[in-house]
């Protein structure tokens, strides 16, 4: 009996397993999210360009480009371990930084040599979740599980991006790299302590070796791919592949934008409120499950395409922030129901692969967002640059309405595999994969 099967009856935060994971993905959150912020910032002052901002926030999203590497590996080796490492990792690689600035030798060739390393650190756990969480959640208790987990790692980093912005301006980015690098020594800490059960097609983790995990890549990243072929989740993946295009030219200029409204601390406030509106969609998420996923998709993104153009050309800098921060309400409550649709939808012994391939194919564009939005920022300008940006959420909205078939889906309460293209055949060649 797994930790999810005892936990069916009992309230999620009863779960010894899932709060540990709560816990370690809330510290090690905040640590990525007082990097990323001090080192985008850091790149924008030494260098004044948007060109290498983009660059830098390029190679932090480097993770999302090559998920597809991880998928099959999270399918097949022991989880607790590569999470404990993996926290380990970057609280070690990150003290370069602090240790580079109190020796005069911080510069922006180091923080683009460093950021490559602290991305690929992160880079199993986005598959990582989709694995580990229905192995200690009861299926019943998943999209509360992934609405509470969305709270931290999509929404309450608002607080810390909105103080790294204001701790940049009053401490500096070398203290605030060596408080970073004690949360990811206790997120480690936190995540050795989870009891996570072996995958029920007795292919245990932990009897994996390396080579037989690189023998059956090919294989396993095969059957996650045919059962994705021809079903909804393929335009899912387009539409969202637009939207983090988006994201990516955002965060890249927003530094330089919002230098132009007033410095770090309107930087840090806007980064704030792109996590207040991520953290108010991730509240709202679980309420909507009844609602059907296409009109939701299609509304949502219409609005908020509208919302983020407002907030650009807004008279006042408080309207821009409030207007940016609704903005990203949809796309939030998006994230939790493709979270719950994929740990529903999906065998159990593809999820981390098909995550991993869903997340590549979408995910992709975040980098290649960050350096067209460098580059364009430098021959248009950051502002009509920003302005531009929402055509991606309005994307979403005019590709579902042109799509009778995402108009019509389900649901999420009620989706079954076939409501999203998914056949008979489609199982059958996975059996035989």
């Amino acid at each position: 009996m797994t930790t999810a099967d005892t936990a069916g009856g009992t309230s999620l935060w009863e779960n010894r397993d899932f709060r540990r994971f709560f816990a370690g993905q809330f510290v090690t959150n905040v640590g990525d999210s007082l990097y990323t912020v001090a080192v985008l910032w850091l790149v924008f002052e030494l260098s004044g360009s948007t060109v290498l901002t983009g660059i830098a926030n390029a190679l932090l999203l480097l993770p999302w480009l090559l998920q597809i590497l991880a998928g099959p590996i999270v399918d097949r080796l022991p989880l607790t371990p590569v999470l404990v490492g993996s926290q380990f990792a970057q609280g070690i690689v990150v003290l370069v930084l602090p240790i580079a600035g109190m020796t005069g030798r911080l510069s922006v060739d180091l923080l683009l040599a460093v950021v490559p390393v602290l991305a690929l650190a992160t880079l199993l756990m986005s598959p990582m979740q989709a694995t580990l969480l229905p192995r200690i959640v009861a299926d019943q208790q998943l999209s509360r599980a992934n609405s509470a987990l969305a709270t931290i790692t999509l929404g309450l980093d608002m607080v810390f991006d909105a103080l790294g912005g204001a701790f940049i301006a009053i401490f500096g980015t070398t203290t605030l790299f060596w408080f970073d690098s004690v949360t990811f020594a206790v997120a480690g800490l936190l995540f050795g302590g989870i009891e996570v059960s072996p995958v029920s097609d007795g292919r245990q983790a932990s009897e994996a070796s390396i080579r037989s995990v690189i023998d059956s890549y090919l294989i396993d990243l095969r059957a996650g791919i045919d059962v994705l072929r021809g079903t909804v989740f393929v335009d899912l993946v387009l539409t969202t592949a637009v939207f983090n295009l988006t994201t990516g030219v955002t965060l890249a200029i927003l530094p330089a934008f919002g230098n132009t409204l007033g410095g770090p601390a309107v930087y840090g406030l806007l980064l704030g409120a792109l996590g207040v509106g991520r953290l108010v969609g991730s509240l709202l998420a679980p309420l909507l499950e009844r609602v059907a996923y296409g009109r939701l998709i299609l509304v949502g993104y219409s609005v908020a395409a509208c919302w983020w153009f407002t907030a650009v050309y807004a008279p006042w800098t408080a309207l821009t922030v409030v207007l940016f921060g609704l903005a990203w309400v949809p796309a939030a409550i998006d994230d939790v129901l493709t979270s719950t649709l994929n740990q529903t939808v999906f065998p159990d012994d593809l999820r981390g692969r098909v995550s991993a391939i869903k997340g590549t194919a979408s995910g992709g564009t975040l980098p290649l967002g960050s350096l067209v939005g460098g580059i364009v920022a430098e021959l248009l300008g950051t502002k009509t640059t920003m302005g531009l940006a929402a055509l991606g959420l309005g994307f979403t909205g005019l590709y579902v309405l042109a799509r009778p078939r995402l108009r019509r889906l389900p649901a999420v309460a009620e989706a079954t595999p076939a409501a999203f293209g998914m056949t008979e055949s489609s199982a059958c060649d996975r059996d035989s994969a």
